[in-house]
């Protein structure tokens, strides 16, 4: 089990909130920058997509498996590479993970034909899929329960939030000034400089008794969420009217339908449904589901709207969202305070509320005019969407004990690939088709606000002390 750390408070102020020092500001370090890693990956080459395609010989209609070739193994086997890593060694699969990582993105730099490079994608995808569940459980079983773990799970929060952002900025940037491969050498050159600081850093942690591993379990809940991704990453450039597309959507559901029985039957079952059935677990992953899911379609649109309505450059509409990560950043400064003033499960429906407020808000764009209104809205409800990012984590591994913490984080990081994932799939298409571009925008951002709305109702029930 991990060592915990805290430090004391001050003699003259007894409420002060104990400080993360020394070695636990390190192991920090380490743990948010393979985090932030992770993130800049799902977004630092979405830019550069033609450019790679032009380079590469990749065809418009192939182009997107640039992105889907990353993250199906990376949603796909999140679940699986937690639960490993609490029977058989968190470090141990977080290290082999960022080295898998840092070599893939590697062979991604230099990649020499369509092949290697989604090959190199590919196991991009499953090196992240370890690091991610691993070192949010290292953090966790790091960073004892209260206002160090608070804290701790905020400066994640805001560098996981901050990583998709800076990633849309600087692919634009470097693709221009270095061209694409650098995207992915920057990649490499993170995974160098937090690899060797890894091993001697981070406390080994693992579960005390080493049931078997439910394979059954690994393969349904595996096999469900990758023909899941790939029916919704696909409907993102196809829509949903493909014989693939609804074949392996109807697919995912069904493996995933038998996973749940085949979790009902197991003795060690991979996630435990009487962990699902927890108010605070299934309530706390739909808000972060929610959250992730819409905040990443509304930048899809806005992203359309600044440059294909407005006629704004690339550069420019990367500054609008810098603004967005410059929010992100302030609103990682607070978040702990606010929820130790108010409790976790309030400031999730309260930032819910805000997001879909300011969603809502956005309507007033116009067809020649909005950059103010959109870089206002966006970056507020970027705040609020940080904050639902934070307090949800809390939420599905407050109360849980160290030996199933992998479990726990292993569904707050599930929740939020997917949660990447799906979202333009769902509603961004939307904005896309039927040939008005603006008409379209609209009403995905009034789908968005209600849905966001709706489930902070939703969540706001569940989570009702009884």
């Amino acid at each position: 089990m991990a060592t915990t750390t805290s430090a004391p408070t001050t003699p003259t102020d007894p409420a002060a909130p104990p400080a993360i020092t020394g070695r636990t500001r390190l192991i920090l370090f380490v743990l948010c920058a393979a985090q932030f890693m992770v993130s800049l990956d799902f977004s630092v080459l979405n830019v550069a997509l033609p450019v790679l395609g032009a380079d590469l010989g990749l065809d418009q209609s192939a182009l997107q498996w640039a992105v889907t070739a990353f993250a199906l193994p990376s949603g796909g086997f999140l679940l699986l590479f937690g639960r490993v890593g609490d029977l058989y060694g968190r470090k141990k699969l977080f290290l082999a993970g960022l080295a898998l990582f840092g070599a893939a993105s590697l062979l991604a730099t230099f990649a020499w034909n369509p092949a290697a490079f989604l090959t190199a994608r590919a196991l991009q995808g499953i090196g992240a899929a370890a690091i991610v569940p691993t070192g949010m459980s290292l953090l966790t079983t790091t960073f004892p329960e209260g206002p160090l773990r608070d804290r701790a799970l905020g400066i994640s929060g805001t560098l996981l939030s901050l990583g998709f952002t800076v990633g849309m900025i600087l692919g634009g940037v470097m693709t221009d000034t270095l061209g694409w491969r650098s995207t992915m050498g920057l990649l490499a050159l993170f995974s160098v400089i937090v690899l060797p600081l890894a091993p001697g850093l981070l406390p080994e942690s693992r579960t005390a008794e080493r049931p078997r591993l439910d394979v059954p379990g690994a393969v349904t809940v595996t096999g469900g969420l990758l023909a899941l991704i790939y029916a919704l990453s696909t409907a993102a450039e196809r829509g949903f009217g493909g014989t693939d597309v609804l074949v392996t959507l109807v697919a995912g559901i069904v493996l995933l339908a038998v996973f749940v029985r085949v979790e009902s039957r197991h003795a060690a079952p991979l996630v435990s449904l009487p962990m699902l059935r927890r108010g605070t677990v299934a309530f706390g992953n739909l808000g972060g589901l929610v959250t992730f899911s819409m905040m990443s379609a509304v930048v899809f649109v806005l992203t359309l709207y600044l440059q294909e309505t407005l006629g704004l450059s690339a550069f420019l509409t990367g500054l609008v969202f810098g603004v967005q990560g410059v929010a992100s950043v302030v609103a990682g400064l607070f978040a702990s305070k606010v929820i130790g003033r108010i409790g976790a499960r309030r400031t999730l429906v309260g930032s819910l509320v805000g997001q879909g407020l300011l969603t809502a808000a956005l309507l007033g764009l116009g067809e020649e005019s909005g950059v103010v209104l959109a870089t206002v809205a966006v970056s507020l409800a970027s705040m609020c969407h940080l904050g639902a990012i934070i307090s949800y984590g809390l939420i599905v591994t407050s109360g849980v004990p160290d030996e199933e913490q992998g479990l726990a984080t292993g569904l707050v990081t599930t929740t939020q690939q997917v949660g990447l994932t799906v979202g333009i799939p769902l509603l961004g298409v939307l904005a896309t088709t039927g040939g008005d571009l603006f008409g379209g925008v609209r009403t995905v951002l009034v789908q968005d606000a209600a849905i966001v709305l709706g489930t902070a109702a939703l969540v706001a029930l569940g989570l009702r002390r009884r």
